[in-house]
């Protein structure tokens, strides 16, 4: 069984960010451990009925990406993430995996203050804590850690303490499994799985240099389908590959395309009729690797492009903490010389695209706002009739 380390808690009591601290501790040690934030595998709406919340979804695709990171070489995957406060973690839906769920929790007013603190809505903090407190009420979790007053090192040596030491306390080890040749999304028969659909599935990919507004271009179309009344899913496909990279693969695009496959099943079982994405591309075997990994759709590669001061600008944003916290964000804490110089490299990344002609899609992001670049996104054909 391969060992897997949820941990959960109300919003703002420090999941994410004592997960991937686990996650580079590991790494450091030379145990090579996958990451996923689990929102990253639930952005599929409207939510298929009698799944609110979408927990039954997001426990099936943990199930999903297992395969992939263990493929890719991972020994253990550690996700952070919400779960229902009534049961926990669905652990019959992740078959694949020893799952160990943590709960982390904190007093009231500590969480009152870190959520309004990084920015969550002063209307939203009494959901905040009655989710607190029915979580405090659960007796699923195997362990329980209290962050109040404490940094982060701090909880994750509590975390390890009373999970034993996890991932040698977790039964069985990945190596010891045999990898599934079919990785088929939990709930689905393998009938469902190999079936094509009866028509292409469009799919939107914005791919551009770092800092060029990927993410934030590509959810604003999401945004924008969603208001038709479209059951889309979105993913960004960096957040799909967070394991440590072989040489041969040092951007880890093998593991994310499969865990694009894996999830993208279980979005099209959830009745997703389109999927948008965002992330980086190098040349056109990346794309061909991509596709490949999605049969039975009707891709559309849009590259946005930007001059040395956009992409300067947002790269220096990003190192400020000037964007969404993103789990793994390069960018967060680098020094003014290593946010120069990430500059630098995306300045020779789009200008490579350019010379490269990549994308069948085009457009500048210099001057023009988030909602100006999706407006061009959305006049293309196919998406024209998706987001009016």
């Amino acid at each position: 069984m391969f060992p897997v380390l949820w941990l959960c808690g109300p919003p703002g009591v420090g999941k994410t960010t004592v997960a991937w601290e686990m996650h580079s501790h590991l790494t450091r040690a030379g145990i090579e451990s996958g990451f996923v934030d689990i929102d990253q595998l639930g952005i599929c709406y409207p939510e298929p009925a009698g799944d609110r919340g979408r927990h039954r979804m997001k426990a099936r695709n943990v199930d999903a990406v297992v395969a992939g990171f263990r493929a890719a070489g991972a020994r253990c995957l550690i996700v952070s993430g919400v779960v229902d406060p009534a049961c926990g973690v669905h652990v019959d839906l992740i078959p694949q995996a020893a799952v160990t769920v943590c709960r982390l929790r904190a007093d009231r007013e500590v969480l009152r203050q870190r959520f309004t603190g990084r920015g969550g809505p002063a209307e939203s903090v009494d959901e905040v804590l009655r989710e607190a407190d029915a979580l405090d009420a659960s007796t699923f979790a195997d362990a329980c850690v209290d962050t109040s007053g404490l940094p982060v090192h701090e909880v994750t040596r509590h975390v390890g303490e009373l999970t034993d030491g996890w991932p040698a306390s977790a039964p069985g080890r990945s190596s010891d499994a045999s990898e599934p040749s079919t990785v088929i999304a939990a709930g689905q028969s393998v009938a469902m799985a190999q079936a094509e659909p009866s028509a292409d599935v469009p799919v939107l990919w914005l791919c551009g240099a770092t800092g060029v507004g990927k993410s934030t271009v590509g959810f604003e179309v999401y945004r924008r389908v969603l208001g038709a009344g479209v059951t889309a899913a979105y993913l960004d496909l960096d957040q799909l590959g967070f394991c440590l990279p072989v040489q041969e693969d040092p951007a880890n695009h093998r593991v994310k395309a499969r865990n694009l496959a894996a999830v993208w099943r279980t979005y099209r079982a959830a009745g997703a009729q389109c999927l948008i994405m965002s992330g980086p591309v190098e040349d056109e075997a990346t794309v061909k690797a991509y596709s490949d990994a999605i049969p039975a759709t009707e891709l559309t590669l849009c590259r946005l492009h930007a001059g040395r001061q956009h992409l300067t600008e947002r790269i220096m944003s990003r190192g400020q903490g000037g964007s969404w916290s993103q789990p793994g964000d390069p960018m967060r804490g680098q020094s003014v010389a290593g946010l120069l110089h990430a500059a630098d490299q995306a300045v020779a990344s789009a200008a490579g695209l350019e010379e490269a002609g990549i994308g069948h899609l085009r457009i500048d992001t210099d001057g023009h706002t988030v909602e100006q670049a999706a407006d061009a996104i959305s006049a293309h054909a196919v998406w024209s009739e998706l987001c009016p």
